[in-house]
């Protein structure tokens, strides 16, 4: 049988997983937004790939265990745009990519050492008032 999704053909259809709710503080102050976490490679691989929304007060968080490192993503099969927001192990926002530009192979860098990405959709971190400096509240946080 033809894989259609593999060749671009068809898409199949985004898993969902369990929420947990996340808090950013920023000047404004402390926003709360239901993420899914993406913990397994197979998840974050997928990420966000086929949704044809974000919702929004929604996200998507992408931890990486152990030593902060420069992270990459793209927009590959993600058919909205998005802000990533790269996050220090700490839970420092280290740095800000809005609006990036759906289905984009371009490599999108945390420009720095960063332990997670968060996934809003776009416009959500103007919205929130969020920037670099601001703190987030997760388990995945010391």
């Amino acid at each position: 049988m033809l894989n259609l999704a593999f060749i671009g053909l068809a898409s199949p259809a985004p898993a969902k997983s369990a929420t947990e709710q996340l808090t950013i503080n920023t000047r404004s102050g402390a926003h709360q937004v239901q993420v899914e976490v993406a913990e397994s490679e197979a998840q974050k691989a997928m990420g966000l790939m086929f949704r044809t929304e974000v919702p929004r007060g929604t996200g998507m968080l992408f931890p990486h265990r152990g030593d902060e490192r420069e992270l990459t993503m793209w927009m590959r099969n993600t058919f909205v745009s998005l802000d990533m927001i790269f996050i220090r192990a700490d839970g420092t926002v280290h740095r800000i990519a809005a609006n990036t530009e759906p289905m984009s192979e371009e490599i999108i860098a945390s420009e720095g050492k960063v332990s997670a990405v968060l996934e809003l959709g776009a416009g959500e971190a103007k919205r929130l008032g969020i920037q670099p400096g601001d703190k987030v509240e997760h388990r995945s946080f010391r």
